[in-house]
């Protein structure tokens, strides 16, 4: 059992120096190595001899200092969270995933953000290589080098992408089934009848929107409907980025009957556009989105998403870190599942109400 320090001191021995790992042994009757086993935890240690060792660590006030010891024998149990965007709500689901799975380990997750920006991501690596963690989670900032990334691996710093991927970067790779989800979510419109269905939100440069991308094109060829340049439209991840992309794709062409998202908040700012426009989502346009962020199911009309377990990814992120601390690791891919969640933002064509000259009511 790992030691619990007590705040008294000894007055006379604080009056005189700090206690060290030898100042416990010679109290406790025991030798300096015993007393480095009691202090990581006590494996294979008499409980009588840790009782001893914890009362001279009491009596004297010791405090262990994990930080030095870890650099004394080149180990740390802290691992970095680099995070690209902390604002992003499921991005943080998933941060608060993954810290349980590590604490849960007897790891200690350090969470830096560096706000989707790729200089700021190697500022802190650096600073985080200095306090000598012992690996990285990284959502890459968009920009980030296939050579910057390996050379962080290969440099001994066990690393595991979250949510992105770097072509040509030979580190694992944790993200959620993209292309499928937004092949359900496209399908599902077509399967309502829409045909004319817009994609929008995501930043070009990051592998999640191609990857989504693709799926929509996927689903939206294989029921040999036309996609106009016009019906995709990228944006910021954030609300008033989906704001934006509705109202300039509904700008180009009012005749969309349907949209799928980029992600939950993109589909949020999308019900501000479409309100903006006296238009009514779920009836007036129909509006799916990608995460299942805890909201979703509470906006009004409750959207329709797909979902992305966010404690899947942390769990299996987690596997994968520990894999690659005992190199027994190939770089190969986890994808995650994903789920369309049917709620009230969609309708049938033939449920849907005219919103423009060029759309004949049905």
């Amino acid at each position: 059992m790992v030691f619990v320090m007590a705040g008294r001191k000894s007055a006379s021995y604080v009056a005189s120096k700090k206690a060290t790992v030898i100042d416990v042994a010679r109290t406790a009757g025991v030798s300096k190595s015993t007393v480095s086993l009691v202090l990581r935890g006590g494996v294979g240690v008499k409980a009588r001899t840790i009782e001893k060792v914890n009362a001279a660590i009491d009596a004297l006030g010791y405090v262990y200092n994990r930080e030095a010891a870890g650099l004394r024998n080149r180990e740390s149990n802290m691992l970095a969270i680099v995070a690209n965007d902390l604002a992003n709500p499921y991005l943080a689901q998933v941060i608060i995933a993954l810290e349980t799975a590590l604490t849960d380990q007897g790891l200690v997750p350090v969470v830096v953000n560096i706000n989707e920006s790729e200089a700021r991501q190697r500022a802190l690596v650096a600073s985080l290589k200095e306090h000598n963690v012992a690996g990285f989670f990284i959502t890459p900032a968009p920009e980030t080098s296939a050579d910057w990334l390996q050379g962080l691996a290969s440099a001994g710093y066990p690393t595991v992408c979250l949510m992105r991927e770097i072509a040509g970067a030979n580190v694992p790779v944790v993200v959620p089934d993209n292309r499928r989800g937004m092949y359900l979510s496209t399908k599902y419109l077509i399967d309502l009848g829409h045909t004319r269905i817009a994609f929008v939100g995501g930043v070009e440069s990051i592998s999640d929107y191609q990857e989504r991308k693709e799926g929509f094109l996927s689903a939206m060829q294989e029921a040999e409907l036309a996609v106009k340049d016009s019906d995709i439209e990228p944006s910021s991840t954030k609300r008033e980025g989906g704001q934006l992309a509705v109202t300039r794709v509904l700008d180009r062409d009012p005749s969309i009957s349907a949209m799928v998202c980029f992600t939950d908040v993109v589909a949020y700012g999308a019900y501000t556009a479409l309100r903006d426009r006296g238009l009514v989502p779920g009836k007036d346009i129909s509006v799916v989105g990608f995460d299942d962020l805890e909201d979703s199911r509470l906006m009004s009309p409750a959207l329709t998403t797909i979902r992305v377990n966010a404690e899947d990814i942390g769990r299996v992120a987690s596997e994968r870190m520990q894999q690659c601390r005992e190199h027994s690791l190939s770089s190969d891919n986890d994808v995650v599942g994903v789920k369309l969640m049917v709620r009230s933002s969609c309708c049938a064509i033939g449920d849907k109400v005219a919103h423009s000259t060029s759309v004949p009511k049905d």
